[in-house]
């Protein structure tokens, strides 16, 4: 433990003394708190002409603030029918821009940060997502196709339902043609041609 009396007036220099003394002042200095952070706790208005406070204490690593601030002086009344000279012109307000909007876990209250940057007044938000809906009622099974799972079942009866579909006219080409006006007997008997040639390729052959 450091003694401050230690060593005594004139007394021969003694490494055990020095020792315990060199010891108590480090286990002083680590028994000192380290700081991490600052709090404001509150800012309370005092009446005009009061002196500004401060309280301060520390908890753990962090220190606590607490201000008292006196208001101003009131101003005296101006005299009626004189207008005052013009105030100094503000700082040049061109837009305001939103940063970025970050979303929040649903409950958590939507938050708001404002700042101006001299020209514009720069906005970031927290907007907190909606609850999960409920699931919903499966629907009903939709009417079956053109072929059932019962027809595929056997060779025969795929063949029998296959037969009375119409098959994928995938080689069917366009036809990219440009009609005079009246429509001539060749255009006209193209169309007839293009539209057989349609039929025979969706028509299966039993």
């Amino acid at each position: 433990m450091f003694d401050p009396t230690q060593p005594a007036e004139g007394s021969p220099l003694q490494s055990a003394v020095m020792r315990s003394q060199l010891t108590g002042l480090k286990d002083i200095i680590d028994a000192v708190p380290t700081i991490t952070s600052a709090v404001v706790d509150a800012i309370t208005t005092l009446p005009a002409g009061s002196a500004a406070t401060v309280d301060l204490t520390l908890t753990g690593s962090t220190l606590h603030f607490t201000f008292g601030l006196p208001q101003g002086a009131e101003g005296t009344q101006g005299i009626q029918g004189f207008q005052g000279e013009p105030g100094a012109q503000g700082p040049p307000f061109a837009q305001a821009v939103v940063d970025g909007v970050t979303t929040l876990n649903p409950g958590d209250p939507a938050t708001v940060s404002v700042f101006f940057d001299g020209t514009n007044v720069r906005f970031t938000f927290g907007i907190p997502r909606g609850q999960d809906g409920q699931q919903g009622t499966p629907g009903a099974d939709g009417a079956p196709g053109e072929v059932t799972n019962a027809q595929l079942t056997t060779a025969t009866a795929t063949a029998t339902a296959i037969a009375t579909t119409a098959q994928n006219p995938g080689g069917i080409q366009p036809l990219n043609l440009n009609f005079s006006n009246p429509p001539t007997d060749g255009e006209l008997n193209q169309v007839r041609d293009k539209l057989n040639e349609l039929l025979t390729a969706l028509t299966r052959i039993p």
